[in-house]
C-alpha cells in the first residue's frame, strides 16, 4: 500500500502555484529527501533573460532549444539521468537554478490527472504519493475543473495548430493549470 503524503489544500496549492507560473516565482515543494526532478532524465528549458542562471552553467553543457527563438537553451542531462549540476545528492547551482527548477512541482500530475511518463519512476513514485485536502465544495470543483482542462486538452488535441499540445507530459499538466486559469479569469481575477 502506497503511503500518502498530506499535503495543503487544493485550493491554497492551486493559488500558490498560478501565482507562480504568472510570476516566475517559486514553487513551495516539501520534497524531503526526494531528488527525482534531478535525477529522472530531464531536458531543462532556460530563457535567454534568465542572466544569472547562464552565467553559472558551463556554456558546453546548453544546446539551442529545437523549436524555440534563438537564445532559448535547454540543460540536457547525464548518462545515468542525473542532471550535470546535481553533485553530492544537492544542485550544485541551487540559489540561480532555471525558472524551470523553481517551478517544478510533481503535485502537478496528482492535480491533473495526467499520468507520469513511464521513463521517470522516482517521479511517478513521489507524485502518486501527494494528496490534496479537499476541505470544501470549492476545492472540489477546482480540481475537477483542473482535471477537465487537461482530460480537453488530451481528447482534443487534433483541433489544435501542430506541436501547440506538448507531448512532455509535465508540459501538458502546465498547459491545463493555464487553460483553468485563461476560463476562471473571465469570470473572477484571479492574484
Amino acid at each position: 500500500m502506497i503511503k500518502k503524503i498530506p499535503t495543503i489544500s487544493f485550493s491554497k496549492w492551486l493559488n500558490q502555484t498560478l501565482k507562480a507560473l504568472k510570476t516566475d516565482g517559486t514553487a513551495s515543494v516539501p520534497c524531503g529527501e526526494c531528488r527525482g526532478c534531478c535525477t529522472s532524465s530531464f531536458f531543462i528549458h532556460i530563457r535567454p533573460d534568465e542572466k544569472k542562471t547562464l552565467s553559472v552553467i558551463p556554456k558546453k553543457l546548453l544546446f539551442p532549444a529545437p523549436g524555440l527563438p534563438k537564445g532559448h537553451v535547454l540543460l540536457g542531462y547525464k548518462e545515468n539521468g542525473h542532471c550535470p549540476l546535481f553533485i553530492n545528492n544537492a544542485c550544485s547551482i541551487y540559489e540561480n537554478r532555471p525558472i524551470t527548477c523553481r517551478q517544478f512541482d510533481c503535485r502537478i500530475f496528482p492535480a491533473t490527472g495526467i499520468k507520469v511518463e513511464k521513463d521517470k519512476p522516482r517521479i511517478k513514485e513521489q507524485a502518486v504519493r501527494w494528496e490534496f485536502a479537499l476541505e470544501s465544495e470549492q476545492d472540489r470543483k477546482k480540481i475537477n475543473a483542473v482535471q477537465a482542462a487537461a482530460k480537453f486538452l488530451n481528447q482534443n488535441s487534433k483541433h489544435f495548430p501542430d506541436n501547440f499540445i506538448p507531448k512532455n507530459p509535465s508540459q501538458q499538466a502546465i498547459l491545463a493549470l493555464k487553460i483553468y486559469r485563461a476560463f476562471i479569469s473571465f469570470r473572477h481575477p484571479l492574484p
